[in-house]
């Protein structure tokens, strides 16, 4: 209950009720509300029976700026709270801890209102199905809108005197939504010409959408969603292939310019690195200020593709800068990676109210002082004005929120600015690194916004990618390369060893190592909540990842078998696909085959890319079975590859992948223990921007390797041996059944892979 705290048991909150035993950041946040909340679970399904109740099913995250305003308007009212008390069973879920629970209601709403968003609010009869619901409700009638206690008054009334009508439309709803989000494949495989139609179609779309002014995809407000630039990447590739040069040239100008446009923008915190969650104008400027972690993964992958591409030092910058601020701020004592951080936070000690983005934004005074001499470059380079700098679109502050404060974007040229103050550019980089250190000192003595250091397995599969990544394709930058802060400038290395630390944690505190099974998320234990198909296809994506770029055999055989659990828990063998739960909790209505790639990848796509890549590595029936499971996979979701391919950027990749006839194989053999050489040849082999390449590397003096090679590739094994040396390693590129000549220097090997395909032979 929702009891006042007696003096014994608190002295700083009157109320407490059964969210103050749960471990999500979300929950707890919501312990002490005068609401007498209940988790997710039959507790409170059982008290909505016993009281014949609706209820009340409030879903948010810890770091969610509407979440917060709603708790402050209606769930510490208490006139609110005895509404809800009186007439309903009241719940509260954490989205990242439940997507399960989230993925029903938010389909639902989405359905029958046309939108959604966080917080979602649901009313349910007591068996689940829902009766109505919307997002965030301001606490009274307002702009002929209904307030939340209006809206109480109205499902109460409905719920005493149109019971059976609300129930009916609430199963017929969820009856509706199981058939559609429930496809098969009429076929086992995509009809032919499908994938390069899809692939076209949606860059054309995106070109389509492109900001020619301020970079990006669509208009205000702006997310950087990641799996638009993969498909830009990897669409432009393949008109590089076919001859278009020229089509091939535009795409890449698109994405460089919006990848550019990003990093200067406000979306991307220059004094301490990453990115935050979208900006609310066209210029990238004024931020929604919350950070994920599932942004700093993806994003940092798309900056090293652009690097692997231009082998220009600013792509390398950012996904440093991005590694780096996740290093330092949100990896815990055991290499475990956080989820987020808030966008809101107290202006000063002490200040009852938070404030969103007090953390990050600045006055011209405060500059002025902390940085004395070099304040004037400083601030014609960020932008700094007096009056503030939120003016550049009617949509960046439209409630001068952010009246006489600064959010830092680069709107100058560094050259040309170095040029003005007759001044190297190499020390007007250095000056401008070491004034962001200065603001970086002071902000840190600033109250911090909230960290959700909930540990989310799907999310830290993205990050493991991208340290996995680093590791190796940063070694492509010049020799003497310098950076300034928020980067460290770190060998490349260290990002696989963090990235091994992260895939350490899972397995030992989110894995099952008898069942096999991964657990969802993890804070001060691991959570109720099973894992879902995103958890083992953006993990097993990572695994690969690791493989490939140096980490041991272990990965990959634990990629494996997580993928044959995958399989046994979601895929649907007669239909194609796979379902985003395991469908064993009775509780979660809907089984979904989700397909759409939003802030996140669809769990579909990265399963259908990570059997493709599985595929290519195994050989015989096992590698039959992966593929035959990606072509019904992509086959269940032609109908939305062909119409609606905007909104599957990454299945339209997958879908193109699985037609591609051969996949380059580069097998490295050789000592792999940690040796120079072995290093900077397994770097070459990552050295050039190739989507449909695998890249393997075998010691055949380690028996654990040469075991798993002869038993799942025994032509790979054979290779190994009859090309090993003890003093060097040995690259070999393979595609169409044929091998070139082994070559054992960097050099030769980056060339060997830079050659059109019909020329490696």
């Amino acid at each position: 209950m929702a009891e006042k705290d007696s003096p014994s048991t608190s002295h700083s909150h009157k109320y407490a009720n059964r969210l103050a035993a749960e471990h999500s950041p979300y929950l707890l946040q919501h312990a002490h509300n005068p609401v007498d909340w209940y988790p997710w679970g039959e507790e409170a399904f059982a008290e909505a029976r016993k009281r014949d109740a609706p209820i009340f099913l409030s879903i948010g995250y810890s770091t969610c700026h509407w979440c917060h305003v709603m708790e402050v308007e209606s769930f510490e009212n208490e006139g609110v709270a005895k509404l809800l008390n009186d007439w309903f069973v009241s719940i509260k879920v954490d989205r990242e801890e439940r997507p399960d629970v989230d993925k029903v209601y938010m389909t639902y709403v989405q359905a029958l209102y046309g939108g959604g968003g966080w917080p979602l609010s649901v009313f349910l009869s007591p068996d689940l199905k829902p009766l109505m619901g919307g997002t965030y409700f301001p606490p009274d009638d307002k702009y002929g809108r209904p307030g939340f206690k209006t809206i109480l008054r109205k499902v109460k009334d409905a719920w005493d005197n149109k019971r059976d009508m609300l129930v009916k439309s609430g199963a017929f709803a969820i009856e509706q939504l199981s058939e559609a989000l429930a496809a098969s494949a009429g076929s086992n495989k995509l009809s032919d010409g499908l994938p390069q139609r899809a692939l076209c179609q949606c860059g054309e779309q995106l070109s389509q959408s492109y900001d020619s002014q301020y970079g990006g995809f669509g208009s205000a407000p702006k997310f950087p969603r990641p799996v638009e630039i993969q498909l830009m990447l990897y669409h432009s590739k393949k008109l590089e292939e076919t001859g278009k040069s020229g089509e091939a040239n535009e795409a890449l100008k698109k994405v460089f310019f919006t990848l550019e446009c990003m990093a200067k923008g406000g979306i991307h915190d220059h004094v301490g690195g990453g990115f935050h969650r979208y900006s609310v104008d066209e210029h990238w400027h004024v931020p929604h200020f919350e950070k994920m972690l599932y942004d700093q993964g993806q994003l940092a992958n798309a900056y090293l593709d652009a690097f692997s591409i231009t082998r220009d030092v600013f792509y390398s910058f950012i996904p440093r800068d991005i590694l780096d601020y996740l290093r330092r701020d949100m990896i815990g004592s055991h290499g475990e990676i956080f989820s987020a951080e808030d966008a809101d936070s107290a202006e000063f000690k002490g200040a009852m109210q938070k404030k969103e983005g007090a953390f990050y934004i600045w006055t011209s005074k405060e500059v002025e002082e902390i940085l004395g001499e070099h304040a004037g470059l400083f601030k014609e380079h960020y932008y700094i004005k007096p009056t503030g700098n939120c003016d550049l679109s009617r949509m960046s502050d439209p409630h001068n929120e952010f009246k006489g404060k600064n959010v830092l974007i680069e709107r100058n040229d560094s050259s040309a600015m170095a040029s003005k103050l007759s001044m190297p550019i190499e020390k007007y980089l250095e000056i401008l690194g070491e004034c962001r250190r200065k603001l970086f000192d002071v902000r840190c003595r600033r109250p911090r916004p909230h960290l959700d250091d909930k540990v989310i397995v799907s999310w830290n599969g993205l990050a493991i990618s991208a340290f996995a990544k680093a590791s190796k394709v940063l070694k492509g930058e010049e020799e003497h390369a310098r950076f300034n802060f928020p980067v460290v400038g770190c060998d490349p290395k260290e990002y696989m060893e963090v990235a091994e630390k992260a895939a350490s944690f899972i397995r030992k505190h989110l894995y099952n190592e008898q069942t096999r099974r991964l657990q969802h998320s993890f804070r001060n234990g691991p959570s109720k909540a099973p894992g879902f198909l995103d958890d083992y296809a953006f993990l097993i994506s990572g695994l690969l990842e690791l493989f490939e770029f140096g980490g041991g055999i272990s990965w990959l055989i634990w990629a494996t078998e997580l993928q044959d659990m995958q399989d046994e828990l979601f895929l649907d063998r007669e239909g194609g696909a796979y379902f985003n739960t395991p469908g064993e909790d009775p509780s979660v209505l809907l089984r979904v085959k989700e397909d759409h790639d939003g802030a996140e990848p669809s769990g579909n796509s990265v399963a259908a890319i990570n059997l493709i890549r599985l595929s290519s590595m195994v050989a015989g029936s096992k590698s039959d079975h992966y593929r035959q499971n990606a072509e019904h996979l992509l086959a269940v979701f032609e109908k939305r590859l062909n119409d609606m391919a905007m909104a599957v950027p990454l299945m339209c990749c997958a879908a193109d992948m699985l037609s591609v006839p051969s996949r380059k194989q580069v097998v490295l053999v050789g000592h792999n223990k940690p040796s120079a050489e072995f290093e900077s040849m397994l770097a070459a082999a990552h050295a050039t921007y190739d989507p449909n390449k695998t890249v393997i590397h075998m010691d055949p003096t380690d028996t654990a390797e040469m075991e798993f090679w002869e038993e799942n590739n025994s032509n790979i094994a054979l290779m190994a041996r009859n090309n090993f040396a003890p003093d060097k390693v040995v690259a070999l590129v393979c595609q169409n059944f044929t091998c070139s000549p082994p070559v054992s220097d960097p050099k030769s090997l980056e060339e060997l892979l830079s050659k059109k395909p019909s020329s490696v032979a």
